[in-house]
């Protein structure tokens, strides 16, 4: 490496640190306004690419602060707007001179606005409502105008909560007795036709025994919910409405900046550790409820498999409790509901990707690290034998990276596959979210003889340049790496190096999350020498930008697969172009760099693939879908008459059956536990049973079919055959 990344850093924040800071004296609100003063600072002179605070500035904080605090359009009414529409050029004038006028006019309407909610849905829920009447609602908030008086108010309120009621009034209703008419053979022979009643088997409660009160039962339950989550708004301080407000600021430089409230703070500390206790997801904030965008391997969400990337949490329940609606809840507040305590229990109810409503109860837990570790597996193909290995993160003891790191293991593995007879090797990146930088380079070095593997820009600094220098080759045989719309930041690295350097295939979604950011962590009170205020938290700011050897950004763009297999997300916006304001792409000058000569008629593999990609059958119903699903996640109008209700629940629920034979799917291959893993089983009966379940998956997968297909490929166009070097150390 031509500089140590660390010590980089160090200059950087010491540059940040160092520089003339005013503690300016206040009157009024004196630690939010030096907060605000601080975090300002502390952007213009440390972010990769601080943002002008002008006219425009100012219009975008002014319309998303009004978007996280009411994304549903249910409290303010267009007259509040139009009397908050004169700060609107004004924002940013208000941030120069610490000044927070704007949110404390906001925030005491919204206060107030609270306030008239109570009484609103109250009344609304006063009132029968009539499924048999056809009308409709529409989810797409954000091009809704605001309520123009009380009235228009109370009546989007109460489609609203027709439509929260729509779904619980539908499971009372399919619960309650029903006569049926049964044939029964009577005592003496003859054969009579008999009602019975017949009462469905479940949990839920039966008390719903008619339409009517099946409705009543639904608005009280409805009701109950809109009763917690006021209790739970209450409980709010001002502070942590104002927290809402610098996130708003701090979020316009990039999706990945955010400042930590001091308990926040805590918590991400003890998230970084490894030892955080509850689901294992990471969320995004939608104005549907919040929608799973990570998931941790090793955690309750990934050990249970029934969660996926896409779902969106609109309910959260403790324990069987009635569950409160999150819908229009700031993101944190609906985190403190969906994290507790190990062992306790949380019941999320989900809209599924496919638009199907289901109850997943998981028992929060820590994250078990061992499962985000790298795991290997013999593929056996008539007489062929290949290998894969998973790695689900790029993982490192930042307190002594020579006990255990990614890049280590990975050795290891492949060291192993090597002794067992490997021809060519799978590494499978999908839903890496990353990690350490140092394990991508030493990884990379694994699979080619020296050279850069990635390029770091800091602000206003030139290049730095990370290279694998040692000109041993771990593998230099058939190579294949299987990539998704979830591999980010590191995952991408790795990829884009192999990929130019022509030293392994990249199969996979047409391109990678496109994460090509660094963030550090820089405490606020190091920027004061005296602060009477207390903890002030800290800031997460975007420092640096990765790009490519041959000069590209991976920001914004990821890596695009040079064979594109379709899937589930293909068509459903993910990744780095679905947050809030990204930094753009860009390039610079390409490294020294010179491409691997080990495979001939590399564009011919590619081209074979994609042939064999356009005429299976697996694949052209997984495209299909993907577009069924993106069709689903369109559809904004929601009928709000039951039957037309039922009638599009049950095509959703047909059309969802008809795609679960894709799990049918049968690849032919056999995949076994290499033969040191196989020992520990006689010990370990749990590993056994995850190896199994992986296995299982793993011979249902077509992309690793297809990558097989490939290295066979590969295999024969490939002129180093039995020129392994030795393991690197």
């Amino acid at each position: 490496m031509k500089r140590n990344l660390a010590y980089v850093l160090l200059l950087m924040l010491a540059a940040v640190a160092s520089c003339s800071f005013t503690n300016k004296t206040f009157e009024n609100d004196d630690k939010d306004k030096l907060l605000l003063d601080l975090i300002t600072y502390v952007l213009e002179k440390g972010h990769y690419e601080p943002k002008a605070l002008n006219d425009d500035f100012s219009v975008h904080v002014f319309e998303d602060f009004i978007d996280v605090i009411d994304p549903t359009k249910r409290y303010f009414i267009a007259s509040d707007i139009a009397e908050f529409e004169k700060y609107k050029y004004q924002i940013d004038d208000e941030i120069k001179n610490t000044d927070i006028t704007f949110f404390n006019v906001v925030y005491e309407r919204l206060m107030e606005r609270m306030g008239d909610a109570k009484g609103i849905y109250k009344e609304v829920l006063e009132t029968p409502f009539d499924y048999s009447e056809n009308e409709s609602i529409s989810i797409k908030y954000d091009e809704e105008p605001f309520a123009a008086n009380r009235k228009e108010l109370k009546e989007r309120w109460r489609k609203q909560l027709k439509y929260a009621t729509l779904g619980t009034y539908d499971s009372k209703i399919s619960h309650m007795e029903k006569e049926v008419v049964s044939t029964k053979k009577h005592e003496n022979g003859e054969t009579i036709e008999v009602l019975d009643n017949v009462k469905f088997n479940d949990d839920h409660d039966h008390s719903a025994h008619t339409p009517e009160e099946a409705e009543e039962e639904s608005r009280k339950s409805t009701e109950t919910t809109l009763d917690e989550f006021f209790d739970f708004v209450n409980d709010l301080e001002r502070k942590d409405w104002f927290v809402q407000y610098i996130n708003t600021i701090v979020d316009e430089f990039d999706p990945h900046t955010f400042y930590f409230a001091p308990e926040e703070k805590e918590k991400f500390d003890t998230s970084m550790s490894g030892k955080f206790e509850g689901i294992g997801a990471r969320l995004q904030k939608k104005a549907e409820g919040a929608r799973i965008v990570e998931i941790i391997s090793g955690g309750p969400v990934w050990r249970d498999a029934r969660l996926e990337v896409g779902d969106e949490i609109i309910k959260v329940g403790q324990n069987g409790e009635e569950p409160i609606n999150i819908v229009g809840m700031r993101l944190d507040d609906a985190i403190k509901l969906i994290k507790g305590a190990q062992g306790t229990i949380v019941d999320l109810t989900v809209k599924k990707v496919d638009g199907s409503l289901d109850v997943v109860s998981l028992t929060r837990d820590v994250v078990e690290l061992e499962e985000s570790y790298a795991k290997s597996a013999n593929i056996i193909k008539g007489e062929e034998k290949f290998g894969i290995i998973n790695l689900p993160k790029f993982y490192v003891d930042f307190n002594d990276y020579s006990e255990r790191n990614a890049a280590t293991d990975v050795a290891k593995e492949v060291e192993r596959l090597k002794e067992e007879g490997m021809e060519g090797l799978i590494l499978d990146l999908r839903d890496n979210g990353g990690g350490s930088l140092k394990t991508v380079v030493e990884m990379a070095g694994l699979f080619i003889k020296d050279g850069p593997i990635v390029q770091v820009q800091s602000k206003d600094k030139g290049k730095d340049v990370y290279d694998d220098k040692d000109e041993r080759i771990q593998w230099d045989g058939p190579l294949v790496i299987l990539v998704n719309e979830l591999s980010a930041s590191a995952s991408e690295i790795l990829a884009a190096a192999m990929q130019d350097y022509k030293r392994a295939i990249v199969i996979g979604s047409k391109q990678t999350f496109g994460k090509g950011t660094v963030q550090n962590v820089i405490p606020l009170n190091n920027m004061l020498r005296s602060n009477e205020h207390g903890d002030l938290g800290a800031i997460k700011i975007t420092t640096q930008k990765f790009y490519r050897i041959n000069g590209g950004s991976t920001q914004l763009e990821g890596v695009k697969s040079d064979i594109v297999v379709p899937d589930r997300y293909s068509y459903i916006d993910l990744g780095e172009r679905d947050q809030s304001n990204p930094l753009g792409w860009d390039k610079i000058t390409p490294a020294d760099y010179k491409a691997w000569d080990g495979y001939i008629n590399y564009e011919k593999t590619i081209a074979d693939s994609e042939k064999r990609m356009a005429t299976s059958q697996q694949i052209k119903l997984i495209e299909e879908n993907a577009k069924w699903l993106k069709a689903e996640q369109d559809e904004t109008e929601i009928s709000l008459n039951f039957d037309t209700y039922k009638e599009e629940k049950n095509k959703d629920k047909e059309q969802s059956n008809y795609f679960k034979k894709l799990t049918d799917y049968d690849s032919q291959l056999t995949f076994k536990s290499l033969g040191y893993e196989e020992q520990l089983f006689t010990k370990d009966s749990v590993l056994r049973e995850k190896r199994n379940r992986w296995h299982k998956n793993l011979a249902k997968d077509v992309y690793v079919e297809e990558a097989v297909n490939v290295l066979e490929d590969l295999k024969i166009n490939n002129i180093k055959q039995g020129k392994l070097a030795s393991v690197k150390n």
